[in-house]
């Protein structure tokens, strides 16, 4: 397949690949890329993509003025969403018997966003359950008084799954991509 060569550059740069070859620390690109040089299985050189946005919707974050462990929180489970705000998320936990965590929660003065981020790179059935999975989380998540589901998702992968996408997307307040985040996205929901 080929993909638009801009979409790989905005990528590239976004996430530090390009300072990560600038600063020579990968010795051989294509083994890294394969996963020789660094060691990793073919489930974790998928999941890379998923990491790098993560690392770029948590600069985007700080960007906004949002402090680690004070206002903003990574990979924080249901049940202590629970404890610390005292909101109800047996909505979205299915009555306490499915366990979720979000990739981060921020936490304003009027509400506590739980957000979920990927990029997906090319397409395949995993995109599509994601955009289902995240739709349920968005229409149990208005349920919660006080909080607020978030999407950040991105990539050519979602070419084959834009149907899917579009769906989301017009029953989701909150879904938005990298160019979203350039705009300035977390200032006006996060106010």
């Amino acid at each position: 397949m080929n993909y638009d060569a801009k979409q790989y550059k905005v990528f590239m740069r976004e996430t530090g690949l390009f300072n990560l070859l600038e600063k020579h620390l990968v010795n051989n690109l294509y083994d890294y890329v394969l996963g020789v040089e660094c060691g990793l299985n073919s489930n974790a050189r998928k999941n890379r993509g998923g990491h790098l946005m993560e690392d770029l919707v948590e600069k985007f974050i700080q960007k906004a003025g949002f402090k680690k462990n004070e206002t903003y929180f990574k990979e924080m489970y249901l049940q202590d969403i629970e404890k610390r705000w005292k909101l109800d998320m047996s909505f979205i936990s299915n009555k306490n018997e499915a366990t979720k965590r979000f990739d981060f929660v921020i936490k304003t003065d009027k509400c506590i966003y739980g957000i979920e981020t990927n990029f997906y790179a090319s397409g395949g059935s995993k995109l599509n359950e994601t955009a289902r999975s995240y739709k349920m989380i968005a229409e149990e998540a208005d349920k919660v008084v006080g909080f607020e589901f978030v999407w950040f998702t991105d990539g050519m992968g979602w070419i084959s799954a834009r149907n899917n996408l579009k769906e989301t997307f017009d029953n989701m307040e909150h879904i938005y991509n990298i160019a979203d985040m350039k705009d300035g996205i977390m200032n006006k929901i996060f106010d």
